[in-house]
């Protein structure tokens, strides 16, 4: 599309322009011929008009022109060649509109004089042409400039969006491995608990089939997901494992990332209530945070500051934080904390709604 007929406000300020330069036109033709400044309008004017749109045409031979890799005469040689050929059309265009303007009593001598000043006007023309032509090579130029910038936000966008997957498809595997190592302890100690533990297990893993596929779920299915794999490791802790829940029900439709709330959750009971004799607890609240635009969840749990720390621990959060920082940027944060014989995980991010089909 041509970048001045295709834009109104662009065509706008061209004409603007152009007649700018008319005006400048005016005023040689009226020195250099004596014409006056009102028969010099009534004649220039329209051919001004007619040359502007004329020299629009520059922007294809731009484009078969490139800056890039196009020597110094490739460059003016052919841009030149056009401007003295369509200075020369626009120059016998004036000369026919001259004579046609001659047969009226006002403008009898029009065409004498315009034939006085027929080198003038072709030097005109010749710059005006050249001028189209550079306003053209600026144009081209911011194109390609956004055109550049644009391919930068696109091929960020995507790296963001493979490393969104990437951290999704590790949040299974993790999970996979820590219960199947807690099924092959069970499996010599208490083989019903490891049969029972295998089907909850089958239940977590079926519930998450197509996870893979969604940017966001509603809060409700990712709590949902959380009694699954808490049913898994029920099995494996008995009363041990205590799970206490507060959720306000307006948050239930807020959109968060699928498995979000899962490591915390793992990384709770590894980290906290396997290390405990007695057993503990683990506390989930969710709700607005400071108004309706954020939502807070928080994860808290009993562990021992005693226990020795486990091999690669901190991978669940390491995914979580860098999930929150790839997909919202600073519209979200992580806390985490640890107070005596407490651990604490603070989540806040940006309250998108489930839309609602109408």
């Amino acid at each position: 599309m041509h970048p001045i007929l295709g834009h109104p406000r662009r065509l706008a300020l061209y004409l603007f322009a152009w007649l700018i330069v008319t005006e400048l036109l005016f005023y040689l033709i009226t020195y250099h011929s004596g014409v006056s400044w009102f028969d010099a309008g009534i004649f220039f004017f329209p051919l001004s008009v007619f040359y502007a749109f004329v020299c629009l045409s520059a922007w294809y031979s731009c484009r078969g022109i490139p800056i890039e890799g196009t020597s110094f005469l490739g460059l003016v040689g052919p841009h030149l060649l056009a401007a003295i050929i369509v200075s020369g059309f626009w120059v016998l265009t004036a000369l026919g509109f001259a004579k046609a303007l001659s047969h009226t009593q006002r403008f009898s001598d029009i065409e004498a004089k315009v034939l006085n000043i027929t080198q003038l006007l072709l030097i005109i023309g010749i710059l005006e042409y050249l001028l189209a032509v550079a306003l053209f090579y600026v144009l081209q130029a911011q194109e390609k400039s956004r055109e550049a910038q644009q391919r930068v936000m696109e091929a960020h966008v995507l790296a963001r969006d493979a490393e969104l997957r990437a951290l999704k498809a590790q949040v299974n595997p993790h999970f996979l491995f820590n219960s199947l190592h807690s099924i092959s302890a069970l499996t010599s100690s208490d083989p019903k608990r490891a049969r029972e533990m295998c089907i909850a297990l089958a239940d977590f893993l079926r519930a998450t089939l197509g996870l893979g596929e969604k940017e966001l779920i509603p809060l409700q299915e990712e709590l949902s997901l959380i009694h699954s794999f808490l049913a898994v490791e029920k099995i494996r802790f008995g009363n041990r494992l205590k799970m206490e829940e507060t959720i306000d029900d307006q948050v239930l439709n807020c959109m968060v990332p699928p498995l979000i709330l899962q490591p915390l959750v793992e990384n709770a009971v590894a980290h906290g209530i396997a290390n405990l004799t007695e057993g503990g607890w683990i506390r989930l609240n969710a709700g607005y945070a400071s108004d309706s635009s954020a939502v807070a969840i928080n994860v808290e749990n009993t562990f021992d500051p005693e226990a020795p720390a486990r091999r690669k621990s901190g991978v669940g959060l390491a995914n979580v934080r860098r999930r929150l920082d790839t997909r919202y940027g600073k519209n979200a944060s992580i806390a985490v904390e640890k107070n005596g014989e407490l651990f604490h995980v603070g989540l806040v991010l940006p309250a998108e709604r489930q839309a609602v089909a109408v």
